[in-house]
């Protein structure tokens, strides 16, 4: 028998693949067919799932087992029920030998990249491992930092950390960068003075000079942070002309927002809009920041 209707939710994607099982049959992959296919069967007692080929079409259901009335299930359980997650008309079949599809993120990419528009995709891996994900909708998360250096640290700490993220929901990387040599030339000035000389900044047709090398005073303008300010004045005596590159401060982004600040040492805080990591973050740091994104802004998510 088919089950009750399952509720559609955004990004449903199996807890771990190992609770997915995979069957060629000859039958149509409507459910009532699926069904009658599949019910009083056996199945290993940890699927949850069944990625159904016919041919060249793909489809995935939900099962229900009898349970033991001990508790405790022996190795294969009869199924007792299915429920249709996708169909074959709104499924697609993926083969990416680049991405883990143990990974939300990996999941949602292959569906962005390769079948976009479709409610489910399904996804075999560079490890022959399979899994899908229904209904994709990856949390947008804008990462705000200040280049050069390049390539932005922040956003490939970011990217690097979702590549292995089985944890996290689908979570889709948008950067937004504030380049310092384009800040520069709107705010004309004869001199610049940057925090370090490790960013390797410099500004066609003017002086610049690096606060971390302790040059001699002159007229010139900051490009920095508040930090950068009170060293300034710790050195100096005084406060600079100053452009404000903390892109902690630069207002308001729809969606959830990750970001940096030297002015935060250790801690990782939680503001209206965004999560800041301290500048020079490690990566347990910015892995502690998207646990905070994902429980301001997707805190209802789980795995199916």
């Amino acid at each position: 028998m088919s089950r009750t209707p399952v509720a559609r939710r955004p990004n449903l994607v199996p807890g771990a693949y190992r609770g997915v099982a995979v069957s060629d049959v000859t039958c149509e992959l409507d459910e009532g067919s699926l069904a009658a296919h599949f019910v009083g069967l056996e199945a290993y007692r940890r699927t949850r799932f069944i990625v159904v080929r016919r041919g060249d079409q793909t489809a995935v259901v939900s099962v229900e087992k009898a349970s033991a009335a001990d508790g405790e299930d022996p190795l294969f359980v009869p199924i007792t029920g299915v429920a249709l997650l996708t169909g074959p008309q709104e499924c697609a079949f993926l083969v990416r030998p680049d991405l883990d599809a143990a990974v939300p993120t990996m999941l949602a990419r292959a569906a962005r990249e390769g079948a976009p528009g479709k409610r489910g995709v399904v996804m075999q891996d560079g490890y022959g491992h399979i899994s899908f994900i229904v209904d994709p909708a990856p949390l947008r998360l804008t990462v705000r930092e200040v280049v050069p250096p390049h390539p932005a640290k922040l956003f490939d700490q970011t990217r690097r950390l979702l590549d292995v993220a089985e944890h996290l929901p689908p979570i889709e990387l948008v950067a937004e960068v504030v380049d310092l040599t384009e800040l520069a030339r709107t705010h004309p000035a004869e001199t610049y003075l940057l925090p370090c000389r490790g960013a390797g900044v410099t500004v066609e047709g003017s002086a610049t000079c690096y606060l971390d090398q302790r040059p001699e005073h002159r007229a010139w303008t900051l490009l920095g942070c508040e930090r950068s300010q009170q060293i300034h004045e710790w050195i100096y005596g005084e406060r600079a002309e100053q452009v404000d590159t903390c892109p902690r401060r630069a207002g308001p982004t729809p969606g959830a927002v990750l970001t940096r600040c030297c002015l935060l040492e250790r801690e990782v805080v939680t503001e209206p809009g965004q999560v800041v990591v301290p500048w020079g973050a490690t990566l347990a740091q910015v892995s502690e920041a998207l646990v905070r994104v994902v429980r301001e802004w997707e805190p209802s998510w789980s795995p199916g």
